[in-house]
């Protein structure tokens, strides 16, 4: 339980929140060698300036209230849900300084979209951004799919402070005996892929006659929006833009790298590959992805537009990787979807999204092993209800470990698939008010509450500010997985009310 909320926790939650914009500040010192790199004065000079202003606030946070002390759940899940808010602010800064956006809202709604790994975009003239802008956009990816806090976790939350900071960015699987070893280990697994992702990509790119210099760039970004299922295109067409059937491969399997649970990884990289065979997390979302599929099948039997079985296969196969990893990244314009995509085909596709991808991994949406959990407590149910009335009945599953169902595991689950499924309706619903069709409305809120990207056309600098606000809103709460912002909704209640 998470006791009542005082003034003076204002005080270490502002130091931590120090710590994070300075590391925030310094990150955005990267993009500045790219951009030295390829010769872009005007765009370094902003990442100098916009680096100093969160470095500076951020001293002036920790300066001003040094009171480094451990973290109690209250102050360690505030700070989770302030710091993705403030990276959004601070992070959309260069991206407002490029000239690319209508507006600094729209740079806010790029930001939250990266930092959540969504991938909806609102950059005018992609195809024309400055290296450096479009690595900034893809570094945010990187740093928000493993995890703001992850970061800061790695190089300023010691203690008894990270295991609640952890818990608050939607996590509660500790891989390694301790966090310290755990962040060290998710870092380690996503630099390796990130070297083989970059290298198999850029070799495609080179065969493709790209130079090598825009082949790299185009590797080390396409993996890093894959990797972390954020799904932002280096080019506006975003995947269509390589007409390439191994881009496609290789990214489709860095989505579902991306999307496996870190636990399992390690399981594999310690020398216990059986585990994939074994954990029911992964059979479940095998068993969803073909089940997905074969609805995509029927749907598709009354109109058929496609040339052949194989162009169906490639299509249809890849955006439902894509929707059920998180990513988003597309191989088909958006008109695809609008026209030539039947209702009950992409009533999968949002089912997809929404069920998301694995636990402790870089996806989103309700989480695969939360959907298996609670189908196994329904099982047990149904079990004691046809069996004698003092049978003892036990249901077990194998995910990195054998565990016992237990009822507080499957209340957590159902409340987290209800919480979901509101977030995803109510998105939905301010859809529905500012004049969308419904089934867009529902696939554009999924997309956005479950850090997707698909999308059908709603999301675009010209759509409402209000339906705007109203996604990032989802992006915020879908990534944190809502019990760190509801903590933050109570904490500034309990500041207005007398003490």
């Amino acid at each position: 339980m998470i006791p009542q909320f005082s003034r003076e926790d204002v005080h270490s939650i502002l130091y931590y929140l120090g710590k994070i914009i300075t590391g925030l500040g310094i990150v955005m010192l990267i993009p500045l060698f790219v951009g030295i790199a390829n010769k872009e004065w005007g765009p370094c000079v902003n990442f100098i300036i916009t680096s100093l202003f969160c470095i500076s606030i951020g001293n002036i946070f920790y300066l001003r209230y040094p009171a480094e002390v451990d973290l109690n759940w209250r102050q360690g899940m505030s700070l989770v849900a302030i710091s993705w808010l403030l990276a959004m602010f601070l992070g959309s800064l260069p991206l407002f300084l490029s000239g690319h956006y209508n507006s600094y809202l729209d740079s806010c709604f790029e930001a939250m979209s990266a930092f959540a790994t969504t991938g909806l975009v609102l950059v005018n003239d992609l195809d024309h951004m400055a290296y450096s802008y479009n690595f900034w956009r893809h570094l945010m990816c990187f740093i928000g799919g493993q995890g703001i806090i992850l970061v800061a976790m790695t190089l300023f939350v010691k203690g008894g402070s990270a295991f609640k900071v952890y818990v608050g960015e939607g996590r509660d699987e500790k891989i390694m005996p301790n966090l310290a070893q755990t962040a060290k280990f998710i870092w380690l697994v996503s630099f390796t892929y990130l070297l083989i992702g970059t290298a198999i990509l850029t070799i495609i790119n080179l065969v493709r006659n790209m130079s090598f210099g825009r082949a790299l760039f185009h590797g080390v970004c396409l993996f890093m929006a894959g990797w972390d299922t954020a799904g932002f295109g280096v080019q506006s067409q975003n995947v269509l833009y390589y007409h390439s059937p191994a881009v496609e491969l290789g990214t489709a399997m860095i989505c579902l790298l991306g999307a496996i649970n870190f636990g399992v990884h390690y399981a594999v990289w310690t020398g216990k590959p059986k585990e994939l065979l074994k954990n029911y997390e992964l059979k479940v979302y095998i068993f969803s992805i073909l089940a997905l599929f074969a609805i995509i099948s029927v749907a598709f039997m009354r109109m058929f537009p496609f040339p052949g079985y194989l162009s169906f296969f490639r299509i249809s196969f890849y955006h439902l990787i894509s929707a059920h990893t998180g990513v988003g990244y597309a191989s088909v314009a958006i008109s695809h979807f609008t026209r030539y995509w039947p209702a009950l085909a992409l009533l999968a596709l949002i089912l997809a999204m929404g069920f998301g991808g694995s636990t402790s991994s870089t996806s989103g949406g309700i989480k695969i092993l939360r959907l298996g959990i609670f189908f196994k407590g329904v099982k047990k149910e149904v079990r004691k209800l046809t069996s004698p009335e003092y049978s003892i009945i036990v249901e077990r599953f194998h995910h990195i470990r054998d565990i016992t169902i237990e009822e507080n595991s499957v209340k957590m689950s159902a409340i987290i698939i209800i919480l979901y499924t509101v977030l995803y309706i109510s998105g939905a619903m301010f859809g529905l008010f500012y004049g969308y069709p419904f089934l867009p409305s529902l696939f554009e809120s999924v997309s956005a509450a479950a850090n997707v990207g698909l999308s059908m056309g709603i999301t675009s600098p010209s759509m409402p500010d209000g339906l705007k606000v109203v996604y990032i809103i989802q992006m915020w709460m879908g990534r944190l997985e809502f019990i760190s912002v509801f903590v933050l909704f109570r904490f500034i209640l309990s500041l207005k009310s007398p003490q």
